[in-house]
């Protein structure tokens, strides 16, 4: 039986893997509850595993059934793994949408640079203040990360506090923006905190994330020391990094030039913004064929491995205006995210094949996580001293070596849920009481399917054993007018033997044909059918894969 006052959360999306951010908190009983839901993110396709597929988003089936009762959507920052799905969802809910400055107007300029994207409104609220949303009371309350404006969420409600950490890291000298606030943490651990909601990413590294002016010091001196051009590549939302680099241009003595669309739009946001003033003015990469090659920094898009952003282009020799030569320097101010190690890998091979230097944080502090260690973890939990934690964001071992540490760590309740488990947060002894329809979306180019559609399945089938289509003329009895035409799609043109496969499989349909009974000979659907198991277990039997297989029957 519910309580008039239970306090839920739900992850719809980011739990039990890192990015697609979505979680959602209940207030009320059963007969009628109001959400709220924080973030909104995408995960990236796996071109192995989901050809085509550009971006994967969380079911929100859900939300859409209580629309009535969402009353709004908050932004912890502007990361794409917690925002990049509202231009595509939004229309689906509707409801309203509370972000800090920085963040509406990333947000803002995301929506003006996609084709046909809908008015979408935001509502600002200030750094370290407090809404009312429904009967939630939320308070965006400031930590480090590696981009602007990034805030924690003490949540207010008659059923207790509950602290959502977003993404964070203890940085006691950010570039940009004031350090994680100790104060007001432990100000709400003396108020009492029902429950924390906790980043785990890191929770598999020991110690404590160096900081972001530990980052500055070294590529100054790697700029300073360069000889020819440089190249820096990194996150493009790393505003304090962009900092980091301009600083060390003008104390190099050198232009900085932003080559691709993502870092000019973050740089101008960043302006607009205030986070980048004080800074020299960036130039175009019109201007970077006109400057010496020991005068110039190139800031580039592209430390995924991007096969369109900048540094792969530049790294093909395909890109109109930036060019690198032997002896330049290409600086990664970035780590490689899991799944784009062969995209990264084969653009720093194809440079240092040029003659081109090379450095990664494998060799120098040129990078530093916008996550907490161990040890930030433990503060964290000392400051709030939750009754109960639940990691978030984070794979399974990351969420278990987190949920490991808060036990040690004297949390009296620790649970460990999956996306679309519905939490009991209090009142009484939390705990799992149901579970909401979750999954995945998929955005095919500018089409949303489910993970059971089609397109989807069919394709994965398709890049893996390729597909047979088989076009057969027969009279209303049965019989042929003219030789099938048979196409054969990714598929080998010969076995082991020599033997040309399109062969095979002709030889296959015109046999099958001619030796069904007269009456599965005058059904069409059932000559397609025994055709299509017929060709399968052919090009499996001399491929050993079996294809797609598409037989159409036209009666004349």
């Amino acid at each position: 039986m519910a309580r008039p006052d239970e306090l839920l959360f739900a992850p719809l999306g980011g739990v039990g893997e890192i990015g697609m951010n979505l979680s959602i908190y209940g207030l009320g009983n059963r007969h009628q509850r109001s959400w709220l839901a924080v973030d909104l993110g995408v995960s990236f396709g796996d071109e192995e595993h989901l050809p085509g597929i550009d971006l994967i988003m969380p079911d929100i089936r859900f939300l859409e059934q209580e629309r009535k009762n969402l009353v709004g959507l908050v932004l912890t920052h502007a990361h794409e793994d917690h925002f990049g799905a509202i231009i595509d969802l939004w229309p689906r809910l509707r409801c309203p949408i509370y972000a800090t400055k920085f963040s509406a107007a990333l947000f803002e300029a995301k929506c003006a640079a996609e084709r046909n994207s809908p008015d979408i409104p935001v509502t600002i609220v200030p750094s370290g203040g407090r809404i009312g949303i429904g009967p939630f009371g939320v308070e965006f309350i400031p930590v480090a990360h590696s981009i602007p404006e990034s805030h924690a969420l003490a949540i207010h409600t008659e059923a207790g506090i509950v602290v959502h950490t977003g993404d964070w890291k203890i940085d006691p000298t950010p570039i940009i923006g004031p350090p994680t606030d100790e104060r007001r943490f432990r100000e709400l651990g003396d108020e009492g905190v029902l429950a924390l909601i906790g980043d785990s990413t890191n929770a598999v590294r020991d110690g404590r994330s160096p900081s972001e002016i530990e980052v500055a010091k070294t590529i100054a001196e790697l700029v300073k020391a360069a000889k020819g051009r440089v190249a820096v590549t990194t996150f493009a939302s790393n505003v304090g990094r962009l900092r980091a680099v301009a600083d060390a241009a003008r104390e190099a003595g050198r232009e900085v030039v932003v080559v691709g669309r993502a870092m000019a739009r973050v740089v101008q946001v960043a302006r607009e913004t205030g986070h980048m003033d004080g800074v020299q003015d960036f130039r175009s990469a019109e201007v970077y064929g006109h400057l010496p090659a020991d005068k110039v920094l190139a800031l580039c898009t592209g430390s995924q491995g991007e096969p369109r952003a900048a540094l792969a282009r530049i790294a093909r020799d395909d890109h109109p205006e930036v060019t690198l030569n032997g002896g330049d320097t290409v600086i990664f101010s970035s780590r490689t995210i899991p799944g784009n190690e062969k995209a990264v890998g084969a653009i720093i091979n194809g440079l240092v094949a040029q003659g081109i230097k090379v450095i990664t944080d494998r060799t120098r502090l040129v990078h530093v996580s916008g996550h907490p260690r161990c040890d930030e973890l433990r503060d964290m939990i000392s400051w709030v001293r939750p009754r109960l934690l639940i990691p978030v964001h984070g794979e399974a071992l990351h969420l278990s070596e987190h949920a490991q540490l808060a036990r040690a760590s004297g949390v009296p309740k620790v649970l460990i849920c999956k996306n679309g488990d519905l939490v009991r947060l209090g009142p009484g002894d939390p705990g799992i009481i149901d579970e909401l329809p979750s999954g995945r979306l998929y955005k095919d180019g500018s089409i949303l399917e489910d993970s059971k559609s089609r397109a989807v399945v069919e394709r994965r089938r398709m890049a893996f054993a390729g597909c047979v289509f088989v076009a057969i003329a027969v009279t209303d009895k049965g019989e042929l007018v003219e030789d099938p035409e048979v196409d054969l799609v990714g598929i080998p043109e010969k076995n082991m033997a020599g033997e040309i496969l399109d062969d095979i499989v002709f030889d296959t349909v015109v046999s099958t044909v001619k030796e069904l009974p007269r009456t599965r000979r005058r059904d069409p659907d059932a000559m397609a059918e025994s055709v299509r198991r017929a060709v399968r277990a052919a090009v499996a039997e001399e491929w050993g894969k079996k294809p797609l297989c598409y037989i159409h029957v036209l009666v004349i």
